[in-house]
Order: C-alpha cells, then structure tokens, then sequence
C-alpha cells in the first residue's frame, strides 16, 4: 500500500531546550491541526524541519524520538534558517506574493540559502521515497521541491499546496528567479 508523504517546512512537532533537555511539544498552526484530521488509516509519514536549529550531538537523538511518530526532521543550521525561512522565504516570497513589493528583499544571498535547503529536504525526500509513494509538498518554503523530487522520481505522484495566494504574472515576473 502506498504511503503518503507529507514534506512541509516545519514538522507538526516542536523542539525546545530547557535547561539541556529537549522537549517535544505539538506545533501551533493549521496545517498541523488539518492534517491530524487525515483518514489514520492511511500510512503518513511527515518530513520537516523541527523548528530550532539542533546540536550533532543531539540529532540522532531526535531523529529517533520523532521517528517514533513517523517523522522525518530536516536538520537546519542557525545561518540556513536567517537566511532561507527568515530572508528568502519571508522577506522575499511572502511579500512578493501579496503584492507588497516595496518590500521585497532581491538578496542573491537568501537565494542561494533558499536553493541550498530545498536540495537539503530533497536529499532527505529522496532517499525515504518508494515508487509508490504519493508526495504532498506544502508551502512557499520549498516551491523548488517538486522539481527536485521530479528529477529522480519521473513517475512519482506530486502535489503541491500553496498556502498564500499566487500572485498574477505582472507581479511575478518581476522575480530574479521567476525560471527557477
């Protein structure tokens, strides 16, 4: 039976470090909320990034506990985060896409963290991935994902949910990296 694979840019689980200790608590938002709401018959397993940047000493221990729960983190580095969710992401896609453009950052910086991160998650899609798997990439975070996901898994069912609104094609345009 196929499997479906949720990838998204954070896990529907938090990490948060009190004092030396890791505590794993549910993530706040509607995509996690929505998706709980998924036929738990079907075999789900979740790829993202566990919202804070891990220590190595401390990453096989989460990749273990989250695994217990049928999900796969996407490890991000302080310096990836600043730059590919809090830059590119955010102060380049998001504005963009609702027509704020007066603050739309063109950094070829968070670009190329942006560019880095989705083949990160892809490296870590691709080697979880069976052929009979069914991908559900979500957001803006990881629009570069699909084409990744695509280049090794010609035949793999894809979607892809956008949850902000896709601006028109005047706008768009405007975007260094409308190709990509």
């Amino acid at each position: 039976m196929s499997r479906l694979v949720i990838i998204s840019n954070r896990l529907p689980i938090t990490i948060d470090n009190k004092e030396g200790e890791l505590i794993y608590h549910p993530s706040a938002g509607g995509l996690a909320t929505g998706l709980n709401s998924l036929d738990q018959s079907q075999q789900k397993v979740w790829i993202g990034w566990p919202g804070r940047a891990i220590k190595k000493r401390q990453m096989d221990e989460v990749t273990q506990e989250l695994a217990k729960k049928d999900l796969i983190p996407v490890f991000l580095s302080s310096k990836e985060i600043e730059r590919y969710y809090e830059g590119f992401s955010n102060k380049s896609i998001w504005p963009h896409f609702h027509y704020f453009t007066q603050y739309t950052i063109y950094d070829s910086e968070y670009w190329k963290a942006y560019q880095k991160v989705n083949q990160k998650f892809a490296d870590i899609v691709i080697q979880e991935l069976r052929p009979d798997d069914r991908v559900w990439v979500h957001d803006y975070q990881l629009m570069l994902l699909p084409h990744l996901i695509r280049q090794v898994f010609p035949d793999i069912s894809i979607g892809f949910f956008l949850h902000i609104p896709f601006l028109s094609y005047e706008f768009f345009r405007f975007l260094p990296w409308r190709a990509e």
